[in-house]
């Protein structure tokens, strides 16, 4: 389990352990397990009772499988984790359901959120140049559209307006849209993921499964 730091604001980071991913990705992987018939025990903390936002993040092989998450915190962060790792397994519309037989293979990435503040900007550039590449997720509104992309996009998009560009794309905007309506806001997390699976025990799996 790795632990990752990208925070603006610490004190509105809902308060969590720093060994907090002990118990958050099993919760992840628990709740996916059980939609798949795959009793796993729920992981229990006191803290998870208090309100907080979160992304589940899933890939198999280093590719994305599913993401899914919530921007604010509406519902205890328990019950929050638990949904959007159901809801990015089995509901992301840009995959198909995930299937039993990659629970295995399957590698699991929480983050907890801190709560949006708005950049105030008179332009594009203006926007960008206020943006900190590795530490800002940002949430992009525009003409009714909305979308977001954590920190953790940075490794891939370092640069500032290349990292905009394909955030307008994901909104379903063209590139260089920019009006007076667009707006930015940023966040920051604390992330934990899972081990890289072992390929030795997911083919353990897959002769048991065959047997079976």
């Amino acid at each position: 389990m790795r632990r990752q730091t990208n925070r603006r604001a610490p004190a509105e980071v809902p308060r969590v352990p720093e060994d907090a991913g002990s118990v958050l990705l099993p919760l992840a992987r628990a709740a996916i397990a059980a939609r798949l018939g795959r009793s796993q025990g729920r992981p229990q903390a006191d803290w998870l009772t208090e309100p907080g936002a979160s992304f589940v993040t899933l890939t198999v092989a280093s590719r994305l499988r599913g993401c899914i998450g919530s921007l604010t915190a509406h519902r205890a962060l328990g019950d929050d984790i638990e949904s959007n790792a159901v809801a990015a397994a089995f509901r992301d519309a840009r995959f198909r359901p995930l299937a039993a037989p990659e629970l295995d293979a399957l590698r699991i990435e929480v983050s907890v959120l801190t709560e949006p503040e708005p950049i105030c900007a008179a332009s594009r550039a203006e926007a960008l140049a206020q943006l900190v590449p590795g530490a800002d997720g940002v949430i992009l509104n525009s003409g009714g559209r909305r979308a977001t992309f954590l920190p953790q996009v940075w490794q891939q998009l370092p640069d500032p307006e290349e990292f905009c560009r394909a955030l307008l794309r994901k909104a379903g905007l063209p590139p260089n849209h920019w009006d007076a309506g667009t707006t930015l806001e940023r966040y920051g997390v604390e992330s934990w993921i899972e081990p890289e699976p072992d390929p030795n025990n997911q083919r353990r799996q897959e002769r048991m499964t065959r047997g079976a």
